[in-house]
């Protein structure tokens, strides 16, 4: 499989991400697909220092990694990610991790809630965000069928 839309940096498996099975413990695979997406949230859909200081952010929702092939020490690993669906208050993020042959080795998915900090709910985007972040889905929109089953669904904005 060719990696998804946002690329991150090739990591290499270092001594200290092995457990005592002697490949990637699954903490780093969580600290990996985390600090890769957050570059693409940050980056490209500028959840920034000033959006959270204006009051709102996102907070994790769901969850979900699946472990296909593992990595052991001195392996090379390709992340990458996109956003695979947006509505009013939800965003649906999709990363895999490759491997040298171009084996998708880990399957990642989360879902993001948006939220108004000072009142600790979820609040839809304002209408200035919801369209940055739908222009930046429709630019990056994958149109074939990845190669494995999605987990986790939101709802599609209604028009």
């Amino acid at each position: 499989m060719e990696s998804l839309p946002y690329k991150s940096e090739l990591i290499t498996v270092s001594e200290e991400m092995c457990d005592h099975n002697g490949h990637m413990n699954v903490n780093f695979y969580y600290k990996l697909f985390d600090k890769c997406y957050t570059d693409m949230y940050v980056e490209d859909l500028d959840f920034t220092s000033e959006y959270l200081e204006s009051g709102f952010s996102t907070f994790t929702l769901e969850d979900s990694i699946r472990y296909l092939k593992e990595f052991r020490l001195g392996d090379k690993v390709y992340p990458s990610f996109y956003l695979n669906n947006a509505n009013k208050k939800l965003l649906h993020f999709v990363g895999i991790l490759l491997n040298d042959k171009d084996d998708v080795a880990a399957i990642f998915e989360t879902v993001l809630g948006h939220i108004n900090l000072n009142e600790r709910k979820m609040t839809n985007f304002s209408d200035d965000k919801l369209l940055h972040i739908l222009n930046y889905f429709k630019a990056n929109k994958i149109e074939e069928d990845l190669p494995f089953d999605l987990k986790l669904k939101i709802n599609d904005l209604q028009a």
